[in-house]
């Protein structure tokens, strides 16, 4: 028998594994992308930019559900999440705009029970 040397290299292997890489790279980037709850935040002129490290963030939805760390949470579930949080931790509430007054009190009465001193509402800062 002759020793017969390859002149081509099958590449079918290779795209197949890219092909792989690259579902994983864009079902990992659709997840990323989705991980906010979407929420419209109301406008304000005076509005001041702030640190989002080290805060607790607390969203009101359009239909007064309340979430916690992205999960649903209700007010009772809320309160004792926050429990064992040290009181000086600023918290960060995002309320979408036509979400009811009641849902935004509600969160705002569990924080006060419990003792927050930084509480900050975030919106979305308008032109002038």
């Amino acid at each position: 028998m002759e020793d017969r040397e390859f002149s081509y290299i099958n590449v079918i292997p290779l795209v197949d594994i890219m092909l792989v890489l690259l579902t994983i790279v864009l079902t990992t980037a659709t997840f990323m992308v989705q991980g906010e709850i979407p929420v419209s935040l109301p406008s304000a002129g005076s509005s001041q930019e702030r640190r989002t490290h080290g805060t607790i963030d607390i969203t009101v939805s359009r239909d007064g559900r309340i979430f916690f760390g992205g999960k649903e949470v209700s007010l009772k579930e809320l309160s004792a999440m926050l429990r064992p949080v040290d009181r000086k931790t600023p918290v960060n509430i995002r309320a979408d705009r036509r979400a009811s007054v009641q849902s935004f009190v509600s969160v705002m009465d569990v924080l006060k029970r419990l003792g927050f001193k930084s509480v900050n509402l975030l919106v979305r800062k308008h032109g002038n």
